[in-house]
This record gives structure tokens, sequence and C-alpha cells, in this order.
């Protein structure tokens, strides 16, 4: 079984860390994770920056070349970014922007289409999205819609905002099969709606450390996962839909 763990964090204390909303992550440096998951056989993933990381490229770069070339970044950047250190971070493996409406630390979402775009054109990148689905209004609905790229951490949070989920499935936008404990709704259910609509829209991932999640990940969660799915469908969502979806040649 191969896994590309789609969403986990690093947290570095030799890199500037800023506390959000009071709280500030114990440290889980690429050693703990690669402890922690190592029962995994993870091939690949892609590492998050965290609210309280807000625009700090020094731990990503740093947690990047560690990892190796089968790993990506998604990070955080401010949207009068130039150009040039767009094309830089994409040399050292970053793929991806990252809004976080949920907890903060990132641009303001008023900015996303614009950077959402630029972003797009100048590296291929697409944009990452950390909302409680419920406060996806028409408008930002549309906006999402009409970037290239986009997909939604935790399977949108909620199940008051799923139905918006499932119609952004419809249009392309890619889920993360990720932070079961951080929702309210029937997980499998989810996952099962998701894939019957688009198989190519969910990406299996651990988010560890699960910082502030009320019930982190374990083994369970990916039992859940291979208990909904199997064959090649299961294969899509715990690897080959977030390679195709990060652009990802993996290197065993």
């Amino acid at each position: 079984m191969r896994i590309f763990d789609s969403h986990f964090h690093i947290i570095d204390p030799r890199f500037p860390l800023v506390p959000n909303h009071g709280f500030l992550p114990e440290p889980f440096t690429v050693s703990d994770y690669n402890k922690q998951a190592d029962w995994l056989r993870i091939k690949g993933g892609a590492v998050v920056s965290g609210s309280f990381q807000v625009f700090d490229q020094t731990y990503l770069l740093d947690a990047l070349s560690v990892l190796g070339k089968n790993y990506v970044g998604v990070t955080q950047l401010p949207a009068n970014t130039k150009d040039s250190e767009i094309l830089d971070l994409h040399k050292s493996g970053v793929r991806a922007v990252r809004f976080n409406v949920r907890r903060g630390g990132s641009e303001e979402i008023s900015k996303i289409k614009e950077l959402g775009a630029r972003v797009y054109d100048i590296a291929g990148w697409h944009v990452e999205l950390y909302i409680d689905a419920k406060e996806v209004d028409e408008f930002l609905e549309e906006v999402l819609l009409s970037l290239p790229k986009v997909s939604i951490d935790h399977l949108g949070l909620s199940k008051e905002g799923f139905s918006t989920i499932l119609r952004l499935v419809e249009k392309g936008v890619r889920v993360k099969a990720t932070g079961f404990g951080r929702t309210n709704m029937d997980i499998r259910s989810a996952l099962v709606e998701i894939a019957e609509i688009n198989p190519d829209a969910l990406m299996f991932g651990t988010d560890l450390p699960s910082t502030r999640s009320p019930a982190p990940f374990t083994e369970q969660d990916l039992h859940l996962v291979t208990d909904t799915f199997e064959g090649e469908l299961l294969q899509k969502v715990l690897y080959s839909n977030a390679l195709e979806f990060y652009g990802v040649n993996v290197k065993v």
C-alpha cells in the first residue's frame, strides 16, 4: 500500500514561530515526523505552513531539503510577494499557497483571487484553503471556481457546509481527507459522497502533529479510509490523486 501524505506540519523551534490566539505548538521536527509516521511507509508528502509560521519560508525550505525530492511545500505568502521569490520557492519544491481563514496567519481572503491566479500563472501553483465550508458564501464560491486549481482542507470541517463541498467537488475542487478529529460529520459517508462525484478529488493525509485537534491522527483514521475504499480507488485516495495534483514524480 503506497501513501502520499498530502497534509502535515513541521514545527522547528530553530525558525520563527508566532503565537496564534495565544497558542504556540510543541516542536515537531522532520526527525519527529519520520519517527511518528514510520509505520505508514510514506512515499512522499506535502509540508503545510501553519498559522504560527505566518510568512516564514526558512523552516519550510530547510524541511524540504531534508525530506527530499518526493516532498513538496504549501506556503503562506503576502500578496505583494515578488514573482522572482515565487519562482525561487518553486525551485525549492513549493507547489501551493495556503489561505488560513480558520486560524489566520496567512494573507487576507480578499486577496485569494489575485494571488491565486498569479501563483498559477507564474509557477503552476494551486490554492489551498483552511475554512469551515459553512462560511463559504456565494461570492467566495464563485471566486474559488474561477481559480485554476483549488483544494479544501479537512473535508471542509462541518456537516453544515458539506453541501457546499459537494458543489465545489462537482466543479473540480479537490478535498483533503485529513483531520477527521476536527470535523463534526460522518466521515465514511462524506468520503463516499465525494468519491462518487469525482474519484480524483480526495487526497489522504495525516495532519500530523494534529495541533489543536480534539482527536489527533491515529491508525484508526487510516483504517477508516482503507475500510471505505478498495482497489484502484483506494490507491487514488491514498496516493495517486495527490501525486497528480501536486505534480510529484516519486523517486523510490
